[in-house]
């Protein structure tokens, strides 16, 4: 794709799923890239993986936390010269019927899904901006943004959260150069989805709800990363470009 050579790109929740796709098909464009996750020993494990394809960092870092990230973006800028593409795509999820959910379960996945969305891309972006060379950030919704789903309150909110973020922040920094966009991908066989259904029950649900009948592939949500990244997509943003299989397509 055109225009992601030599960028540096920034990939939250880039050590596993599609995160770890993502910075896969980024360093295959010629990108330099920097991940970041939760755990030690997934980031050790995503740079081992992904030595060979290209220039790549990582460190720990919550996105939830102020000062994680604040250092996460100057760790990331120190590394990559400068950050030319945010791909936000940190995110947690869990099954909880609405008349059970916690508040501290609201609190967690809000936390990370939500407000670590806004503290990347605002800290990011004020880097951008300061450059004023512009860039792009892609932040990372799902279809739950576009309907509800029983025992994901907490996600859905979110999700659709991170949706009317996406149309803010394109509103506010297309006068900068900085393009925004979001993905909504639905059903996609990462971890995080393998941890909430059996393989049986995923392969079931695809085959009721989504056209295509087949659950998705970390790598085609990538692609669409990297689109959206590229000069291919020059003018679009303030978009929700929807990877489902044809699932919201479906009355």
């Amino acid at each position: 794709m055109r225009g992601l050579d030599g960028r540096g790109v920034l990939i939250s929740g880039g050590t596993r799923g599609i995160g770890l796709a993502t910075a896969r098909r980024f360093l295959q464009e010629g990108s330099r890239v920097f991940v970041c996750g939760i755990d030690a020993d997934e980031v050790e494990a995503a740079r081992g993986d992904l030595a060979a394809l290209g220039k790549v960092e990582g460190a720990v870092a919550d996105v939830s936390r102020e000062a994680d990230v604040d250092e996460l973006v100057g760790a990331a800028g120190a590394f990559l010269g400068d950050v030319d593409v945010l791909v936000n795509n940190a995110g947690i999820a869990d099954k909880s019927a609405f008349l059970e959910l916690t508040a501290a379960g609201w609190d967690r996945v809000i936390a990370v899904n939500l407000r670590g969305m806004f503290l990347l891309a605002q800290a990011v972006a004020r880097r951008m901006r300061d450059a004023g060379r512009g860039g792009v950030i892609v932040n990372m919704a799902s279809t739950n943004a576009l309907g509800g789903e029983a025992e994901f309150a907490h996600y859905n909110a979110s999700k659709g959260g991170v949706l009317q973020l996406t149309r803010t922040m394109a509103v506010e920094l297309g006068p900068l150069g900085i393009r925004v966009n979001c993905l909504c991908p639905g059903f996609i066989d990462t971890p995080l989805n393998q941890a909430l259904a059996s393989p049986e029950e995923s392969l079931a649900y695809a085959r009721r709800h989504v056209p295509l009948e087949r659950i998705g592939r970390p790598e085609e949500v990538a692609a669409a990363y990297a689109f959206l990244a590229s000069d291919d997509a020059s003018f679009i943003h303030g978009a929700a470009l929807v990877i489902d299989g044809g699932q919201t397509a479906v009355m």
